[in-house]
């Protein structure tokens, strides 16, 4: 397939309530809307990059600037038949993979709906509904958490996740599992601690817990491999994983028990699947981490979870969960059994809401 031309928008997103975590708190939620045209068929992206760099040191505006003057002009004119050839392509830019994934993302919608099938079959998924979970923000009191895990596991969620940070983190998490002893529940510090100031974390290795989430550095693993030796509890590692040979050196270095995969942290989807294979080899078992997507981030997560060894459910909740309002016409609606549909339409088996899209928009470019 040829690109001829791409469009960026870049959205801003509200949220129906305000998020924290360790490093911050957000209201509203930015991301990059790519859309990639052939001369008879569009593929859709989203680079999840943020306004803040909290998570990573890619934002909105970063990625804005790499895609439009590095990785388009790359790509436009070029005849893109695999995703080798489009990683290829890519690799002359070092790092940036939330901006190379936003693009990866809209070509596998391409080209998977030149082959009439769904992403989830070009991925090699097996499943047709994926288990999911949910992400709690930090609360700003032990009641008001409560009252926030209720809400959700009376709308269906089986699986909880909360937000924790030095000062909120034991308390608040021997509540939750006091309230609610048998509701699978992880923590996830997002690199609040050292092995110094570990302490909370050991004290929460008798609550059984699912995991505890990236409780050190984001650039380490070594000090991982120290703390899950004291620990009964898995570590997952997130923020740490940043590629298939991250993931090896992981497991070889036995720093986790668990992988959290978010394909636009690890540079796209093909990387995610590769990261998956390693963990499925190795019998380490994986999940699909969130980064607020909007609906079109939302179906590639569903797709990629749909893999064998995505056997833990994933930050992948109903499109009601976050924004007032999303920019796809499709909804993604939790089932009873705390799972969602996985798309079976070709590519990512979605269409876009252009006057949601329009709304949404601080500002556009067209590349060609």
């Amino acid at each position: 397939m040829k690109i001829t031309r791409l469009s960026l928008n870049h959205v801003r997103m509200q949220l129906k309530s305000p998020f924290e975590t360790s490093f911050g708190r957000i209201e509203t939620r930015d991301s990059i809307i790519i859309r990639a045209y052939t001369d008879d068929l569009v593929g859709l992206g989203e680079c999840v990059a943020d306004q803040h760099p909290g998570y990573s040191y890619e934002t909105s505006a970063t990625a804005w600037q790499i895609i439009k003057n590095y990785l388009a002009p790359a790509l436009i004119g070029s005849q893109i038949n695999d995703l080798p050839e489009l990683h290829h392509r890519m690799e002359f830019v070092r790092g940036h993979p939330m901006a190379k994934a936003g693009l990866e993302m809209a070509c596998w919608d391409l080209l998977s709906k030149q082959r009439s099938i769904p992403l989830s079959t070009a991925l090699g998924g097996i499943r047709t509904r994926v288990e999911v979970g949910v992400s709690i923000g930090i609360q700003d009191s032990v009641g008001e958490l409560l009252h926030t895990v209720s809400r959700y596991i009376d709308q269906g969620y089986q699986r909880i996740k909360i937000k924790i940070k030095p000062g909120k983190d034991i308390h608040q998490t021997q509540a939750v599992r006091r309230s609610f002893p048998q509701t699978p529940l992880q923590v996830d510090a997002n690199s609040a601690y050292t092995l110094e100031t570990a302490s909370p974390i050991r004290q929460l290795d008798d609550l059984d817990l699912l995991l505890i989430e990236q409780p050190l550095a984001e650039d380490d693993m070594w000090d991982h491999h120290y703390l899950q030796k004291e620990l009964k509890t898995p570590i997952c590692l997130d923020e740490s994983i940043l590629s298939p040979r991250h993931a090896r050196q992981a497991i070889d270095m036995q720093a986790c028990k668990v992988v959290n995969i978010k394909a636009g942290r690890v540079g796209g989807l093909a990387p995610a699947v590769k990261i998956h294979d390693i963990c499925l080899q190795h019998r380490i078992p994986v999940w699909c981490g969130g980064m607020l997507e909007t609906g079109i981030g939302r179906a590639a997560n569903l797709a990629l979870a749909s893999l064998p060894n995505f056997t833990l459910p994933g930050d992948i909740s109903a499109t009601d969960r976050y924004y007032q309002e999303d920019i796809t016409k499709e909804r993604f609606i939790l089932n009873p059994d705390s799972t969602i549909d996985v798309p079976l339409k070709p590519g990512l088996g979605i269409e876009l809401d252009h006057k949601a899209l329009k709304k949404a928009t601080l500002y556009e470019t067209v590349i060609q």
